[in-house]
């Protein structure tokens, strides 16, 4: 049976048994296991259900990780194959399952054909969907208990045909922020406002003045950035104007310095409005993903990989940056890296979109992707240099 056989049965075998953030633990142990038998030093439970899998040829000191992550979502899978979901409420709608095949696949392959000078860490990463999978495993040690040169990671993207590879120098992925407003007033009777202050009129300029944070403070050239209010809750009814209002949303940037002035911005603007209504507030912003930021070295690498499987005329390499959020970004504030997309395909097959309950990983990039990961390796640790 060749490699991508077998990746497609390790890939649908991990779709039917979908494990959500922090608790991939079947998932966790199917890919240890597997990794053992390659002949690989695992290690067992790093920042969680975290797999670490090495893989040492020659005397070189060199060394390369390679990452993917594992979780999947609480959405309800509405496919038909014989292969879907059998946990109710959890699917594989990101293509985690995929991701860990190839590089499961890339690791039997250079464990078995080992034309390499230096040590390969296959990083298996848990909880990658809320945004601390990554952050756990360095704080247990990934970057420090093992001596990782630069790190790399791929994911598949529906809609970009299959055997095409985007990436680029910089930041590719956006940061995500969530933000927490409460305006609270006195309320009182709908048929009196004037005997009380009424956080709803306050809230709805606090909504309509958020809109100026990105065009009237951010630069247009240098400072892209989304801010998004998602959510406005009161405690009131139809007759009672309310005593409090919340108001959440979501923040993207590209840059820390952009991100740092949004969060200044967005309190300015609350605190104004609510002096101006003489009511009160509380602000609550919290970031879950920094802006993944590729260096340039290791993209050139990663480029130079892709056009070895697909051609150079297959590869785009400075693609445009993506709003959309990667918790793989923790890891390249520790060491240099890349990450790259792969296409998913077109159409039905592999276009349905992420987080989708009908998306499904194509199976038909799989040995495209294998292929990228022996490909970096051989590159990077070629026993010639």
């Amino acid at each position: 049976m060749s490699v991508v056989q077998k990746a497609t049965e390790w890939r649908r075998h991990i779709h039917q048994y979908p494990e959500l953030s922090t608790k991939e633990f079947k998932t966790s142990e199917f890919v240890a296991d597997k990794l053992e038998e390659f002949g690989l030093d695992v290690h067992r439970n790093i920042g969680g259900t975290g797999v670490v899998g090495i893989l040492k040829k020659g005397t070189s000191d060199r060394s390369i990780g390679l990452r993917a992550d594992m979780d999947a979502l609480a959405i309800h899978e509405q496919n038909r194959f014989d292969y879907k979901s059998r946990s109710d409420g959890v699917m594989h709608a990101c293509g985690h399952d995929g991701h860990t095949a190839m590089l499961l696949g890339a690791a039997h392959e250079l464990a078995q054909n080992p034309s390499f000078d230096g040590t390969v860490y296959f990083i298996f990463q848990p909880d990658e969907e809320r945004g601390t999978g990554a952050k756990a495993m360095i704080a247990d040690g990934l970057f420090t208990r093992w001596s990782i040169d630069a790190v790399y990671g791929m994911h598949n993207l529906p809609g970009v045909p299959v055997g095409k590879f985007a990436t680029r120098p910089g930041a590719l992925m956006a940061s995500e922020s969530a933000f927490k407003i409460v305006v609270r007033a006195t309320g009182g009777h709908a048929a009196m406002p004037h005997t009380g202050t009424d956080p709803i009129v306050v809230g709805a300029q606090i909504v309509t003045a958020l809109q100026t944070v990105v065009s009237r403070n951010l630069s247009a050239i240098d400072e892209t950035a989304v801010i998004s209010v998602t959510n406005f809750e009161t405690n009131g009814t139809v007759n009672v104007i309310p005593s409090e209002v919340t108001i959440s949303g979501d923040t993207r940037s590209f840059t820390d310095s952009t991100l740092g002035k949004i969060e200044k911005a967005i309190e300015r603007v609350v605190a104004g409005q609510c002096l101006s209504a003489g009511v009160e507030y509380e602000y609550q912003f919290h970031n879950s993903y920094l802006s993944t930021i590729n260096s340039f070295d290791e993209t050139q690498h990663a480029v130079a990989a892709a056009e070895n499987v697909v051609g150079a005329e297959n590869v785009d390499g400075n693609c445009r940056r993506y709003t959309i959020s990667e918790d793989f970004s923790f890891m390249l504030r520790e060491v240099n890296g890349c990450y790259i997309l792969i296409g998913n395909g077109e159409g039905e097959c592999g276009g349905t979109a992420l987080h989708n309950p009908h998306y499904d990983f194509n199976d038909e990039i799989l040995s495209t992707g294998i292929d990228f990961w022996i490909s970096l390796v051989k590159n990077q640790l070629n026993s010639g240099l």
